[in-house]
């Protein structure tokens, strides 16, 4: 684990990974600026994965851990700076960032040392990834109504695990998987889940990749039938506090990094406007500009949101800055085909050959659904800022 300090000042931070970026994202490792991200993790996997190999080695992974985790212990503003530089150096995409960016700040704030020692070391070399095991086919959004079960073994001392979870990222590339479990029968909604940890390489684990919209299969179906977890996390049916805080820490500094690539992707677009003349038309130009602002509006969204961060936790207004990026993002999908044409319906080309703008349009019409769904997210702010009655369950 590193233990490299912070530099003291948040520009001098920002030179030194800017550097580190520009000298590193060469050689073998230039051909993969642009490559992976939403709709396309399938891109270049393996040499993604030696590049954020790579970054361990020299102590730029889980920077916003503490150092005696193996962070660099950067305060909230480094945070933001490195996932700026790194968005604007068109960095490849993460493929551990469900394991630094939402299981080890999870471990860090709930977990033994016993499990500290045996997964933060993994995760910050980019030994081990993870998967996040929570929605499930009648338990989407609404992960309250999960039916996986686990039952504790006396005799092994873990839990047995049987039932399915679906939209699982990355799971086909992935070692372990955090799973939201009922381990207490008779329990409903909030009540008896625990936090579990599960290797997915043993039996009774079935990996099955979903074909999406853009021919890609990075979501997947995770079948468990007395799979065995080794580990709880917090204590047997504290489940529901510990989900919703890894749910927060979803939310966190690394949103700022991802408008930088919002931002890219707009201005990108307008040029193609130019470049064909759908500028000329009003309605579009006038919709590119809104476009603009909304991305101005999700940026100030997201540094409000960030004084939660700072508190702790993010608040209820992590749920504004998803519902406007998810909105907003889905919507630029939309505007782009617009912008591209009847052209904007061909594949590249056989047998499903799709261009930068058939992805993003396709693939965003998800924005809205993952990470939190938008109804759902309505509710949270209707209940927790506005203070209206809770929805009626059936």
């Amino acid at each position: 684990m590193s233990s490299v300090e912070a530099p003291t000042t948040v520009e001098s931070f920002r030179t030194e990974i800017r550097s580190w970026l520009r000298a590193n994202l060469a050689g073998e490792f230039a051909a993969l600026r642009g490559r992976g991200g939403p709709g396309r993790e399938h891109e270049a996997f393996a040499e993604r994965l030696a590049w954020e190999r790579h970054m361990a080695a020299a102590g730029w992974t889980c920077v916003g851990w503490p150092v005696e985790y193996g962070g660099r212990g950067a305060t909230l503003e480094q945070q933001v700076a490195f996932h700026e530089e790194y968005a604007l150096a068109d960095a490849p995409a993460r493929v551990n960032h469900i394991g630094e960016q939402l299981l080890g700040p999870t471990l860090i704030a709930f977990g033994t040392d016993e499990q500290r020692a045996r997964f933060l070391p993994e995760i910050a070399a980019v030994r081990e990834l993870w998967c996040q095991g929570y929605s499930e086919p009648d338990a989407g959004s609404d992960l309250a109504n999960v039916r996986t079960r686990a039952a504790f073994d006396e005799e092994r001392g873990d839990w047995v695990v049987d039932g399915q979870k679906i939209w699982t990222s990355l799971a086909q590339d992935s070692q372990w998987c955090f799973v939201v479990a009922r381990t207490e029968p008779g329990s409903v909604r909030h009540r008896g889940l625990s936090y579990l940890l599960v290797p997915l390489d043993q039996p009774g684990v079935d990996v099955r990749p979903i074909t999406q919209l853009t021919g890609t299969s990075e979501f997947n179906e995770v079948f468990f039938d007395g799979a065995r977890a080794p580990h709880v996390v917090g204590a047997p049916g504290d489940g529901w506090r510990v989900a919703m805080a890894t749910l927060g820490f979803e939310r966190g500094v690394s949103t700022l990094g991802q408008q930088v690539g919002f931002r890219r992707e707009l201005e990108t677009l307008m040029e193609v406007a130019r470049r064909n003349g759908a500028a000329d038309d009003p309605l579009i130009r006038d919709r590119l500009a809104r476009a603009w602002i909304g991305l101005e509006t999700i940026r100030c969204n997201a540094l409000r949101m960030l004084e939660g961060v700072a508190a702790g936790a993010p608040g209820p207004e992590a749920s504004i800055g998803k519902i406007y990026w998810a909105t907003w993002h889905r919507e630029l999908g939309e505007l782009a085909m617009d912008v591209c044409g009847a052209g904007g319906m061909l594949a590249a080309g056989e047998p499903y050959d799709l261009d930068d703008w058939q992805r993003l349009f396709l693939f965003s019409r998800a924005d809205t659904l993952y990470a939190g769904s938008n109804e759902i997210q309505r509710n949270i702010i209707a209940e927790r800022v506005l203070g209206l009655p809770k929805e009626a369950k059936a």
